[in-house]
């Protein structure tokens, strides 16, 4: 199910962002990524880290509707707190500066996501392991979402209706989310609450997605400070292609969070270690292929989803795509390994090493390089995040080895495989005088068709794995 959800912002996003780019252009796409960077801030302090720290406080007591219920009600206690205070101060900033009050009606439309977010208690489903009901309701509004970008996005002064339309597609389903708690939790209030064990790991959390934020949406921010709107709307395009890529990588970590957290809780060691090896495979059997194809068709890529008005986003999409990799690999090792083991601080020591880097970096390359810079930034920022993760879970040999986990990855067989697949596509299919569109389809369903064979004749044993499942059932057991 979250390979659906995860494919569903794959494909939703190829269909809508090449109409949308090329009606607002540069400048009306810049000026949505800024509102939405600069409403992150205030997001962020909205959740108070409660979306990943939720997520494990839910898995760890699931097998108890009241203690579940007691742990909701909290949660949403705090949330809804800070949620009013990021209200106050959200719209105190909008109406105070200038380059935000010209821009007032984006800036609120964009701002009602800190409302839906807290209604919405995704943390919760996420807990539970929900998976089916969170893919359905999310795959129904983005096709509400699809209908109306068509029907509504004509010109370049719609670009407050996209606006719109994006927290149509992205928060919407939340409203569903609150109808639906009654099936999980009771709503009657409990005699007493107790938010002093929460207050810890909030916190930690919280400052973790801080420096997150600042390391992912400090770029945009800066760019659209020192440079233009057109800046911002160029690295906006190359970091969508980048991030629905990277949605794909980390499907797999996102789902294996309250799984790994309730090992931890049961005290199951190998189960923990074995699931952490397995996704480790995953990350780098799945990233370095996807980071070969898209470095070779960058052009087409930026292409198809954004214009010929973009081709300032094509060097900068092919600095920032290891990122696949690099992201990928944090997702298991803080996330999956380090946040069930209750080391919530190391997380956060590593995600604010690469904040530090991404600033750094920032103000020293991007007044001189403007998207390349920030391209640069995010690259040393992410490269910053998984040295550090990588030091303290080498230090987690009690519950997994991670070491022997990239030990078992067989890197000559997948080289050998990504080698083999690129030839055809890239010096046949690419020099074809096709559509983008055209040209990316059948180049990557031949890159990843080849891949796959390859990797099955020189029997890579996490691929035989994986296609395990199939003989079995193509054989009647």
């Amino acid at each position: 199910m979250n390979a659906a959800l995860t494919m569903s912002s794959f494909v939703f996003p190829l269909i809508t962002f090449p109409y949308v780019s090329r009606i607002l252009l540069p400048e009306g796409m810049g000026k949505v990524a800024m509102a939405t960077a600069v409403v992150a801030y205030f997001a962020l302090l909205a959740r108070l880290g409660i979306p990943m720290y939720g997520i494990r406080a839910c898995a760890e007591v699931r097998d108890d509707k009241a203690q579940l219920s007691k742990v909701v009600h909290e949660l949403f206690l705090i949330n809804s707190g800070m949620t009013g205070i990021s209200y106050l101060l959200f719209f105190a900033t909008v109406f105070t500066v200038p380059a935000f009050r010209s821009e007032y009606t984006l800036y609120l439309i964009i701002g009602s996501t800190l409302l839906f977010e807290m209604i919405g208690a995704e943390w919760l489903y996420k807990g539970l392991e929900e998976y089916s009901y969170i893919t359905y309701r999310s795959i129904f509004f983005k096709i509400v979402a699809l209908a109306a970008t068509f029907l509504f996005v004509h010109t370049r002064a719609d670009y407050i209706k996209y606006g719109a339309i994006t927290i149509l597609a992205a928060s919407a389903s939340n409203l569903l989310n609150l109808y639906n708690l009654r099936k999980y939790i009771t709503f009657k209030p409990f005699p007493e609450y107790s938010f002093k064990p929460h207050i810890k790991p909030v916190l930690i959390f919280f400052a973790t997605t801080c420096a997150i934020v600042i390391y992912t949406q400090l770029n945009t921010v800066i760019l659209g400070l020192m440079k233009t709107n057109v800046d911002v709307g160029l690295y906006d395009s190359a970091m969508k292609i980048k991030n629905i890529l990277v949605s794909v990588v980390t499907a797999l970590g996102a789902v294996l969070l309250p799984r790994a957290s309730y090992y931890v809780k049961q005290g199951l060691v190998q189960e923990f270690a074995k699931i952490s090896t397995k996704a480790v495979l995953f990350v780098i059997g799945l990233s370095l292929p996807l980071i070969v194809f898209f470095t070779l068709f960058a052009d087409n890529g930026i292409h198809f989803l954004s214009g010929r008005y973009f081709d300032g986003a094509i060097f900068p999409m092919q600095i920032i795509l290891p990122t696949i990799l690099l992201i990928g690999l944090t997702n298991i090792l803080g996330i999956q390994i380090l946040v069930p083991l209750g080391k919530e601080k190391e997380v956060f020591y590593s995600v604010a090493a690469g904040a530090v880097v991404d600033l750094i970096a920032c103000l020293a390359l991007i007044p001189a390089f403007a998207v390349v810079g920030a391209a640069v930034s995010n690259l040393l920022a992410e490269a910053t995040v998984f040295v550090v993760q990588y030091y303290y879970v080498s230090k987690c040999r009690d519950w997994v080895d991670i070491s022997k986990a990239f030990r078992q990855v067989q890197y000559g067989k997948i080289a050998l495989a990504v080698f083999v697949a690129v030839w055809l596509p890239y010096y046949f299919f690419k020099a074809l005088a096709w559509n983008d569109f055209v040209i990316l389809t059948v180049s990557g369903m031949t890159f990843f068709g080849i891949y796959g064979i390859v990797l099955y004749i020189a029997k890579e044993r996490f691929f035989m794995e994986l296609l395990e499942p199939v003989r079995k059932k193509l054989s009647g057991r």
